[in-house]
Formats: structure tokens, C-alpha cells, sequence
């Protein structure tokens, strides 16, 4: 068992315990980030960042009615809000987690809302699906911040989407990782090189890692997603357009104001 927190900042992470880390820290977390982010994330919504855009105003997983009938996966699915989402518009959805703990919270907004979906416990790296069995796959925030093998999640995604599947991720916009993880005026000042690749962590007393997130920018992102074969259809920057959205992290209208907060990426599966 790991102590408590006993230094943070940027240094190495590897892919092992990168994925020690985010298991351990989402099972403990979990239901605290439902308590504080609940009412933006909700129970049956696909809500693509903290600025709220959702997939019902934005479509970036195609036509809403061709998901009736279609596999669809949710990579990083947390409590499996974007999976009910996809189910309640006729999708065989299905939401695959490292984290016990949010997965327990998914089965717990099942019996609330009555939209059971099928969760499986896996890392990213290695999502039990078959090849081409779905014909969409997304992720809100959830897996890639966290791995060190961002490439190997990319390619298992790959392997599970029919060829001409549609891959939509959201993750940290990559410009932020320059600026500090506050949402006051002290987070619009630049203080780090956006090409210092170094994941920002946190460790014991131990030096056990307890938390890593991962950056690339967005060079990084379009290489990666080529490598793993996959067209780019578009790159969505949501801006913050709700004076009501409430702060979340670093993430608030302040900033929002004048530097993006989220990237999407909008992808096509091709054919090796």
C-alpha cells in the first residue's frame, strides 16, 4: 500500500506504474469526483470537457440515429454516463474502466436511472472486445491522460472499430500543459515549455507513484493517431460559452476566455 503524498511535479513515469497509479487513485477517488463533478457530468449525458459542450449539440459521433443497433465502446468509461447516453439512443453500448471503483459507480447510476450497460474492467491497453466489432468508439477524458502508451491504446482501438469506424477523444488541450492548473489570472501567465513531454506526478514517501498525467501536444496527437492508422476529420476547441458553467479545476471561464481548455479529436478508422 502506498503512503501518503509526499512530492509532486514533472519527472518520469513508466507505463507499468502509470497504470498502478490510475487504478489505485481512481478506485479511491471515485466517489469524490462524482460528489464535486456530478451535476456537470450528469448520469446519461456525453459531455465532451468541463466546458460543457455535449454530444447532443455537437454530433461528433456521426448521425445520432445510426447508432441504433451498433456496437459502441467508451474507452476510459468512468460511472458510464457517455455509455447510457449511446444506449438510450439504441446503441449496443458497452464501457470498458481500469478502476473498480468507478465501475461500481457506473452500476450504481444503472439502478438509479433503469439504463443498465455492460462495463468491463480492463486497461486500455488491452480492451477484451473482438476485432471490428464496434462501429464507434469515444472517450471524454477518460485513459489516454493517464497512460504512458498512449500509441498502444491507439492501436487497440483500432483493432476493435470496424474499418471506417468512428473514433472521437477529448483530452487536456495540450497548449495548457504551459500554463499552471489554476483558474485564476495566475493561470494565464506561461511558466512551462509546452514541449517538455515530462508527465506531470505525484509519490509517496516511498517514491511509489501515486498519480501521472501525460502530455503531448498536438504534433504528437496527429503522428500518433496516423501511426495507429487513423484519418483526422476534424480537431474541436470548445470555448466557453455558459457564464454559468461552474470552475472545474483549472478549468474556468476566466480562462476560458482566452486560452482552450479541451482538444477533440474527430477520427476515422482506415485500412492499413
Amino acid at each position: 500500500m502506498t503512503g501518503s503524498l509526499s512530492s509532486a511535479g514533472y519527472g518520469p513515469a513508466g507505463a507499468a506504474e502509470s497504470v498502478r497509479a490510475s487504478r489505485s487513485h481512481w478506485d479511491g477517488a471515485s466517489g469524490s469526483y462524482l460528489e464535486e463533478h456530478g451535476d456537470t457530468l450528469g448520469t446519461d449525458v456525453l459531455v465532451w470537457g468541463p466546458e460543457g459542450l455535449t454530444e447532443d449539440e455537437a454530433q461528433l459521433l456521426g448521425d445520432p440515429a445510426a447508432l441504433a443497433g451498433a456496437v459502441v465502446l467508451e474507452v476510459g468509461c468512468g460511472a458510464g454516463q457517455g455509455s447510457r447516453w449511446a444506449a438510450r439512443r439504441g446503441a449496443r453500448a458497452v464501457g470498458v474502466d481500469l478502476s473498480a471503483g468507478m465501475l461500481a459507480r457506473s452500476r450504481a447510476l444503472d439502478a438509479s436511472t433503469g439504463t443498465a450497460v455492460p462495463v468491463l474492467q480492463a486497461d486500455a491497453g488491452a480492451i477484451p472486445l473482438a476485432g471490428g466489432c464496434a462501429r464507434v468508439a469515444f472517450s471524454a477524458y477518460g485513459a489516454l491522460p493517464f497512460t504512458a502508451d498512449a500509441a498502444g491504446v491507439l492501436a487497440e482501438v483500432h483493432r476493435v472499430l470496424a474499418p471506417g469506424g468512428r473514433w472521437t477523444f477529448s483530452v487536456s488541450h495540450p497548449v495548457r500543459w504551459a500554463f499552471p492548473d489554476d483558474p485564476g489570472p495566475r493561470g494565464l501567465v506561461a511558466e512551462r515549455s509546452y514541449f517538455d513531454r515530462a508527465p506531470y506526478v505525484e509519490r509517496d514517501d516511498d517514491g511509489a507513484l501515486l498519480y501521472a498525467e501525460h502530455h503531448r501536444t498536438l504534433g504528437d496527437w496527429v503522428r500518433l493517431l496516423r501511426g495507429a492508422g487513423f484519418g483526422l476529420l476534424d480537431l474541436v476547441e470548445p470555448e466557453w460559452t455558459r457564464p454559468e458553467q461552474p470552475t472545474w479545476g483549472g478549468w474556468s471561464a476566466l480562462r476560458g476566455a482566452h486560452l482552450p481548455g479541451t482538444a477533440v479529436f474527430v477520427c476515422e478508422r482506415l485500412e492499413r
